[in-house]
């Protein structure tokens, strides 16, 4: 029987799928953040946006990794996409 070569901390693929899928808003709201005009806008933005996805980092319940803000109809998520 083999050994697995997997880090005993790997993600499932449901975790692996769900992993980028934030890491992908993530990057699309950054580089909307750049196209703000204003350099202090822009840097409360992005600084704002770091926040609220460092404070759902850990984040278990699908439900609350959505983040009240983000539930615009470009980024928003039903809870089956979630599962």
């Amino acid at each position: 029987m083999g050994v697995s070569r997997l880090p005993y901390a790997a993600l499932s693929l449901k975790q692996f799928l769900q992993r980028q899928r934030v890491l992908g808003i993530y990057r699309n709201m950054m580089r909307t953040i750049r196209k703000v005009p204003d350099e202090a806008d822009r840097k409360y933005l992005s600084d704002w946006a770091r926040q609220e996805f460092k404070r759902n980092k850990n984040a278990q319940d699908p439900v609350k990794r959505q983040c009240a803000p983000l539930r615009t109809p470009s980024v928003c998520w039903t809870e089956q996409e979630l599962c």
